[in-house]
């Protein structure tokens, strides 16, 4: 991938308003997608009664996590691209469709995002633990790192073939739907294993409100390295430096 394609923009970028509507953008989706997604656990418990975790438990996370993240990516996408993830957000920058000082401005709005939807959760279920991903029985910090790795590579390369790629066509209406998808399946197969994060936000904000940071580093690690490892391949195998029937990338930081 060629290095001139990332972009670490001027210092004023990060007070712009429509890096500041991006920002915005990026925290009320965050917001959405956290609320939903760790609430469904929540209501798991409770219905349950902190009962072990069962297969329904599991499809119903997934399900959960995919509706979300459809909409919260739908509902951003015209004023930030609909990243609702570090990750991404990161894949992004390096395929060079984003600049470092706006990237920031993303990540900032998408932990506080996390870490206001799990407030928000505990306080709305009179004191209920806001559980995040851990590690199950056997399964070791560098096992979950492989599983994030792998997860997010899917979520990562999904994003720039449906959303990214300049030849995307009509493909690009499909793009919420399907990375909505490939998160919920990805929950089918991690899930038990180390609760499918994919996203360094959904870790931080759990761990935030709960104050467990056991094995934090993971959920940060292995998505950082898939998500920059599935734009790299994509952008490198498949759009190129203006490859001959792909239009110029967009000059702008939406999909």
């Amino acid at each position: 991938m060629p290095l001139f394609k990332i972009a670490i923009g001027n210092t004023g970028e990060a007070s712009q308003p429509d890096a500041l509507r991006a920002g915005f953008a990026e925290f009320f989706s965050m917001i959405i997608f956290v609320f939903a997604g760790e609430g469904s656990g929540m209501a798991f418990s409770k219905i349950t009664e902190n009962g072990s975790a069962t297969p329904t438990g599991l499809i119903a996370a997934s399900l959960a996590h995919a509706f979300a993240l459809f909409v919260a990516v739908s509902v951003g996408a015209n004023i930030s691209g609909g990243h609702v993830n570090p990750a991404v957000t990161f894949g992004a920058f390096l395929g060079g469709n984003i600049t470092l000082l706006r990237s920031i401005v993303y990540w900032i709005a998408q932990l506080f995002g996390s870490v206001v939807a799990c407030w928000l959760l505990k306080y709305a279920t009179g004191g209920m633990e806001t559980t995040g991903c851990g590690l199950s029985s056997g399964v070791s910090p560098w096992n979950a790192v492989v599983f994030e790795i792998v997860m997010t590579f899917g979520l990562v390369y999904t994003v720039y073939a449906t959303a990214v790629d300049p030849k995307k066509g009509n493909v690009g209406v499909i793009a919420p739907i399907a990375i909505g998808l490939i998160v919920g399946a990805n929950i089918l197969v991690g899930g038990a294993f180390d609760g499918a994060s994919m996203n360094p936000a959904v870790a931080f904000g759990p761990a935030v409100v709960s104050g467990n940071w056991s094995n934090h580093w993971v959920y940060w690690v292995g998505p950082m390295i898939g998500g920059g490892l599935a734009a790299i391949i994509y952008d490198t195998l498949f759009i190129g430096d203006n490859a001959g029937h792909h239009q110029a990338l967009p000059t702008n930081d939406h999909f």
